[in-house]
C-alpha cells in the first residue's frame, strides 16, 4: 500500500503536468494570432483635439 506522501507526490506531479501543457497550449494559441504590433499612441493624441 502506498503512503500519504507518495499519493501527495503523484498527484502533485499531475497537476503540475497538466499546467505546463496548458500553458503551451495557451502560448501557441496566442503566437498563432500573428505579429504583435504595438498600440497607435502617436494617432490617439490628435484623435482627442
Amino acid at each position: 500500500m502506498m503512503n500519504q506522501g507518495k499519493i501527495v507526490a503523484i498527484i502533485t506531479g499531475a497537476i503540475s503536468i497538466f499546467l505546463a501543457v496548458a500553458y503551451l497550449i495557451v502560448v501557441q494559441l496566442l503566437d498563432f494570432r500573428g505579429e504583435m504590433l504595438p498600440a497607435p499612441t502617436f494617432e490617439m493624441i490628435f484623435n482627442l483635439f
